[in-house]
C-alpha cells in the first residue's frame, strides 16, 4: 500500500499478526470464500446495494491515476499487464481531474 492512501501499511501488517493463531505468513491470512460470505453480509448490514468486493479494485485503481500516478506507475500496483486491461479498471470522476489540472497549474 502506499502513503497516497492515508494508511501505514507497515501497522496494518503489524496488526494483522495478531490476528494469526498458526504459522501462516500470509498478511491477511483468510480463505477467499470467507471474503464472498462476509461482504455481502456486512453491505447488507450497512443497507449498501449493488457493491461486491471486486469493485473495490476498480475505485482503488481510479483512486490511484486521480492522485496523478502514471499508467505504468497504477499498473504496478494492480499487476495489469496491459493498457487495455487496466482500462476496464478505471472509473475516473470528473471532479477527480479538475482538482488535478488545478494542481498541476499550480506548480
Amino acid at each position: 500500500m502506499l502513503a497516497v492512501s492515508g494508511y501505514d501499511a507497515n501497522a496494518l501488517i503489524e496488526e494483522q499478526r495478531s490476528f494469526r493463531s498458526n504459522d501462516d505468513d500470509r498478511i491477511f491470512p483468510f480463505k477467499h470464500k470467507s471474503i464472498s460470505t462476509v461482504f455481502p453480509r456486512a453491505c447488507q448490514d450497512l443497507g449498501i446495494e449493488d457493491l461486491h468486493f471486486h469493485d473495490l479494485r476498480h475505485g482503488g485503481t481510479s483512486r490511484l491515476f486521480e492522485a496523478g500516478f502514471q499508467i505504468h506507475q497504477v499498473a504496478l500496483v494492480t499487476g495489469h499487464k496491459d493498457w487495455k486491461m487496466l482500462r476496464r479498471y478505471t472509473h475516473l470522476r470528473p471532479e477527480a481531474l479538475h482538482s488535478l489540472a488545478s494542481k498541476w497549474a499550480a506548480e
